[in-house]
């Protein structure tokens, strides 16, 4: 048992009230925490699946647009190497109780045709542009998912922390204080029946 270990004095009860204070304290301050980043995690799993739903009718739209152009220009490949190679993504971090999220961010310049008209289609503008509009949602699908694999990581850390205040280290303090408190009234209830007694011997020593 824990409170063996502690000798019964007034400085160690003392001591003891504090440390189960400070451990009541981490483990309010860590289920709030975690509550923050529950209810963080779970608007972003909503975004996401908006996102995901979102992002497979724009794939879906765009290599069917992709297709009919195949079909009615024959081979696209020139066109598509036309394509400039998106270098603009950036990624930086925001915080949230602590936990570093990702915020990836793209330029949002005006879709620019990058190749002529004349031996072209509509099929082919509208691949151009779903798929210009899917590496937007990509990007921003990147920064929820990733967000929430770490909110989920940071869930289950601060969750493991608080039980074990909850479940070890808080009981055990409170054990110790019981323990000291006991100890130190039963301790005062040996000396007022030992005074009691000197008290009784010296008026029946006076009489």
């Amino acid at each position: 048992m824990a409170e063996q270990q502690v000798f019964p004095t007034k400085g160690n009860l003392i001591a003891s009230k504090k440390a189960l204070k400070l451990a009541t304290l981490g483990f309010d301050l860590l289920d709030r925490k975690r509550n923050i980043l529950i209810r963080e995690m779970m608007s972003l799993i909503d975004r996401a699946k908006e996102l995901r739903g979102s992002i497979e009718d724009t794939y879906k739209e765009a290599y069917s647009a992709l297709q009919m152009a195949n079909i009615t220009m024959g081979v696209i490949t020139p066109y598509c190497q036309s394509v400039p190679i998106e270098n603009s993504i950036e990624i930086s971090t925001r915080s949230v109780m602590g936990v570093e999220l990702p915020k990836v961010s793209m330029d949002q310049r005006p879709l620019h045709i990058t190749y002529g008209f004349a031996r072209t289609n509509s099929q082919l503008d509208l691949a151009y542009i779903s798929f210009a509009k899917a590496k937007e949602i990509t990007v921003l699908l990147a920064e929820v998912e990733n967000s929430i694999y770490r909110l989920a990581v940071a869930i289950k850390k601060t969750q493991r922390r608080a039980n074990a205040l909850k479940n070890i280290i808080i009981p055990r303090h409170e054990e110790i204080v019981k323990y000291i408190t006991n100890a130190l009234e039963e301790k005062e209830r040996e000396e007022f029946s030992r005074l009691k007694v000197i008290k009784a011997r010296k008026v029946k020593s006076k009489t």
